[in-house]
């Protein structure tokens, strides 16, 4: 979504690194093209302005212009100006009063209220980032849109999240007072109540929501707007925060290709947090929003927290403890790249994942030309077309049997080699990290550039020196995750009893 903000600030601060002194006419010159690239983004012109003014004025102090990295500090008065303007911290919602606890969902007709509502019910009943599995009852309020009463409770039956049974002909303050008393009385933590959309020109509609909003006295209000809005959301926004008192905002379709404006400016012209953002269709595509994170991403430092967050959530515990005992014994076959593969897909390809790494944005690219992540189904492919004594012994295969797996799998002999390539360094790889102690010592082979073995194998020679360069890049202690005592990143908590062998 941010790719054509990021491009356009990537060559202003590669510009800006590339002098070995700033006069104060290159910082002004430059922030005056970071203020096109944000108005370009769509981010409102105030926001726009009050935050270049900011960054200049510090930017122009004698710090940053003495300093012995000039570039670099403007671009962490940036990195810092941006997280500011996202809201400082990530927020959870507030749920730590006397159940049931009510949030009731409000927006434009269109912005996806009915499949957050149901995002945000499955996220509370699974309990995700180890907080407590909470019991939600699910009600919609929305009498205007035909079937959107029964849409919720097929929603419901998905996601294994119990629906208010739906009454013919009842209006939406009836329903709530009904639902809240259901809440009560069945004992559920959470009451989620879904509104209709409306206009922000609908004044009855409007008077609707206030009335509901009073019987219902929620604890969280939240604003679910589509991230494509561009502009007008924050007139959306500002419409609504006069209505009712909004306590956060939800930005759908953030995997969209909208420019991002909408995300930049609605913290600043609500003053509330931005809670949740809408990667995606399915029900489980939904990420807390957090602010450094995202403001990492449009910069291209990377994302290497939620890289790890989303690597944790989708390693399952039996491979993580099969793999690890392979790793200490050196071991690596075909079986355990398809299974590293499938892993990649999980955590939505190579693209996904080059997009969170530092420095890996312009690796991008590379892969797509490469035939990004069809080149895993691909792989896949390759390997399912392989006997099970090829798969683990691959030099058993000659020439011979390379034709047949080719034919197999629908591809060439030239990709059967690239993937017998592959699996040859990895496998080169996981002595060396036996030899050198395990995981840690993987790590360390990470931070010195160990990712070019894996670019050599899926686009050739350019790209295996751009990851490596991308991996050599990466800092002491990566950003987020901190250092230790040898610059080791570490891992969040539980990530790494989830790589011990039990």
């Amino acid at each position: 979504m941010f790719d054509s903000l990021s491009d356009r600030l990537g060559g202003v601060f590669d510009r800006l690194r590339g002098r070995g002194a700033l006069t104060e006419a290159d910082v002004r010159t430059a922030m005056r093209e970071v203020r096109v690239a944000l108005l370009e983004a769509d981010v409102a012109l105030p926001v726009a302005r009050s935050f270049v003014d900011k960054v200049t004025e510090q930017a122009v102090g004698q710090n940053v212009l003495r300093s012995v990295t000039p570039g670099q500090q403007v671009v962490k008065i940036v990195n810092d100006a941006l997280v500011e303007m996202l809201g400082a911290d990530e927020s959870e919602l507030e749920l730590s009063v006397t159940p049931p606890a009510v949030v009731m969902m409000v927006g434009l007709q269109g912005s996806g209220k009915t499949t957050t509502t149901a995002k945000i019910a499955r996220r509370l009943t699974s309990g995700v980032g180890g907080r407590e599995r909470k019991k939600v009852l699910m009600a919609s309020l929305d009498v205007n849109r035909p079937n959107a009463q029964e849409q919720l409770a097929t929603l419901g039956t998905q996601i294994d999240v119990a629906t208010l049974p739906i009454v013919a002909g009842q209006q939406p303050v009836e329903i709530a007072r009904r639902a809240l008393q259901a809440a009560k009385l069945q004992g559920y933590d959470v009451l989620m109540l879904d509104t209709a959309g409306r206009l922000h020109v609908d004044q009855a509609l409007m008077d609707e929501m206030k009335a509901v909003a009073e019987i219902a006295v929620p604890q969280e209000i939240l604003l679910v707007v589509d991230a494509l809005t561009g502009q007008d959301a924050v007139n959306v926004a500002q419409n609504f925060s006069d209505q009712v008192p909004l306590t956060g905002v939800v930005l759908t379709r953030m995997d969209g290709d909208a420019r991002g404006g909408a995300a930049l400016s609605m913290r600043a012209v609500t003053g509330k947090p931005i809670k949740f953002a809408g990667v995606g269709e399915k029900l489980d595509a939904l990420e807390a929003f957090h602010p450094s994170r995202v403001a990492g991403r449009i910069l291209g430092m990377g994302d290497v927290v939620s890289l790890v967050e989303r690597a944790a959530e989708s390693i399952q515990q039996e491979d993580a403890e099969r793999m690890t005992a392979r790793l200490a014994k050196g071991q690596f076959d075909m079986n355990d790249l398809r299974s590293q593969l499938a892993q990649m897909r999980r955590m939505g390809g190579l693209g996904a994942l080059a997009g969170m790494m530092p420095g890996m944005k312009k690796a991008q690219g590379a892969l797509a030309t490469a035939g990004g992540d069809k080149m895993l189904i691909h792989m896949d492919a390759m390997i399912g077309s392989m006997t099970v004594k090829e798969r683990a012994k691959p030099e058993l295969i000659n020439a011979k049997r390379k034709i047949r797996i080719a034919k197999g799998s629908g591809t060439t002999v030239q990709e059967v080699n690239k993937v017998l390539k592959m699996h040859q360094e990895m496998s080169t790889a996981m002595k060396k990290i036996k030899k050198m102690g395990g995981l840690k010592g993987m790590m360390a082979m990470l931070g010195k550039g160990g990712m070019g073995g894996l670019g050599n194998a899926l686009g050739g020679a350019g790209l295996g020196d751009m990851m490596d360069k991308a991996g050599g890049g990466l800092p002491k202690g990566l950003p987020g995750l901190g250092g230790g005592q040898d610059g080791m990143p570490k891992l969040p908590p539980g990530f790494e009893n989830l790589l011990k062998k039990k």
